[in-house]
C-alpha cells in the first residue's frame, strides 16, 4: 500500500470532516471526484486504486482527467473546474503530509481553472410556467407529486438539493406560510409561500400523508427523490408542455431554471434585489433596507425576509 490510501483516509475524516466541518454534500462531490479520478487512472495506467503513488498523479495525469471529463464524459467547463477544486483541496493537504512530493504537488496545483463564457441565464415566461405545471397527469400518484414539486419551486426558488432534502416538517400552512430549508454552507431559511402554492401543497401533503421526517417528494418505495430523478421529471413534463407551448421548444429546462424563472418573476414584480437574495439564500452582502435598525432587530432569515417584503410593499 502506498502514502495515498492514508492520506486519503485522513484528508476525509480529519480535514473535510473535524477542522473544515465540510457539509455532506461538499464531501459527496469531493468522492465522486476521487472516485471518478482513481477510475480513470487504473484504466489509463493499469495499476489498481490501492497501488497508486503519488508520482502517477502528475500534472500530466491530472490533465488528462480533466480533459477525459470534458470529452468522454461531456461535462462542461463549471463541472471540470469543481472536479479541479476537490483535487487542488487533497493537494494542499499532502503538501503538508508529504513534502518528498513537493515539485510533483506544486505542479499539480499550478494547473489552472478554465475559464468560459457566461450564457444569458435562461427562465421561463409566466405562460411557459403555467404550461409546465399544467403538464403532469393528475391522474396518476407521481403527476400530483410532480406538479406540487414544480408548483414548489417556481414559487421559492429553492435549489435542487434543498428540494430533494424537503420533509414533511418544513412546510408550515395557514397565516404565515412558509417552507423551511437548509442551503448552502448550513445556512437556514424560510420562504413565504403563496396562497395558490399553498392550497397545492395541502392537497398533496393530505394525499402524502407521511409522518413528519418523511421526505416531502419521495418515489412509489417512500425514498428521497435524487437530483438526477428531479432532472429527468422536469425534462418530461417539460416535453409534454412544448406540445401546447410552442415557445418552450426553444428552450433546454432543467431545475435549475425554475429558481431563475422564480428570480425574474419577482423581479419583473419589482421586488427589490435585496428581498430576492434574501429569498433565494443568498445572505451575504444582502444590505439592510430597513431605515431602523429596530426593524430589523435579532430576527432571523425569515423574519428579516418578511420585513423586506412589507417595506417594498409585497406582503
Amino acid at each position: 500500500m502506498t502514502v495515498i490510501a492514508p492520506t486519503l483516509e485522513s484528508w476525509f475524516t480529519d480535514r473535510l470532516g473535524r477542522q473544515r466541518q465540510a457539509s455532506p454534500r461538499t464531501i459527496a462531490s469531493y468522492r465522486d471526484t476521487l472516485r471518478l479520478l482513481v477510475c480513470f487512472m487504473q484504466a489509463r495506467t493499469g495499476k489498481a486504486p490501492s497501488s497508486l503513488d503519488w508520482d502517477d498523479l502528475n500534472e500530466k495525469a491530472i490533465s488528462a482527467f480533466l480533459d477525459h471529463l470534458e470529452t468522454e464524459r461531456h461535462n462542461g467547463p463549471r463541472t471540470r473546474n469543481l472536479r479541479l477544486t476537490a483535487i487542488r483541496s487533497l493537494f494542499r493537504y499532502a503538501a503538508l503530509r508529504h513534502p518528498e512530493h513537493a515539485a510533483v504537488i506544486q505542479r499539480v496545483l499550478a494547473i489552472p481553472a478554465k475559464r468560459f463564457a457566461k450564457a444569458t441565464v435562461n427562465f421561463l415566461t409566466a405562460e411557459e410556467a403555467a404550461a409546465l405545471i399544467a403538464a403532469p397527469d393528475q391522474q396518476r400518484w407521481e403527476g400530483r407529486r410532480d406538479r406540487a414539486l414544480l408548483v414548489l419551486a417556481l414559487q421559492t426558488g429553492l435549489r435542487v438539493s434543498e428540494l430533494t432534502g424537503l420533509d414533511c416538517a418544513d412546510v408550515i400552512l395557514g397565516t404565515g406560510g412558509h417552507i423551511r430549508c437548509e442551503g448552502k454552507g448550513r445556512k437556514q431559511r424560510a420562504v413565504p409561500l403563496t396562497s395558490s402554492a399553498q392550497h397545492v401543497l395541502r392537497a398533496w401533503m393530505a394525499e402524502r400523508a407521511g409522518r413528519p421526517c418523511d421526505p416531502l417528494f419521495p418515489t412509489r418505495t417512500g425514498r428521497r427523490l435524487s437530483p438526477d430523478a428531479i432532472e429527468r421529471r422536469v425534462a418530461i413534463h417539460a416535453a409534454a408542455a412544448a406540445q401546447h407551448c410552442p415557445s418552450l421548444q426553444a428552450k433546454r429546462l432543467h431545475p435549475h431554471v425554475l429558481r431563475h424563472s422564480c428570480a425574474m418573476s419577482l423581479l419583473q414584480a419589482r421586488v427589490d434585489v435585496a428581498v430576492i437574495a434574501l429569498w433565494l439564500g443568498h445572505f451575504s452582502g444582502v444590505p439592510n433596507p430597513c431605515k431602523s435598525a429596530r426593524l430589523y432587530g435579532s430576527a432571523g432569515p425569515r423574519q428579516k425576509l418578511l420585513c423586506l417584503l412589507r417595506t417594498t410593499g409585497k406582503l
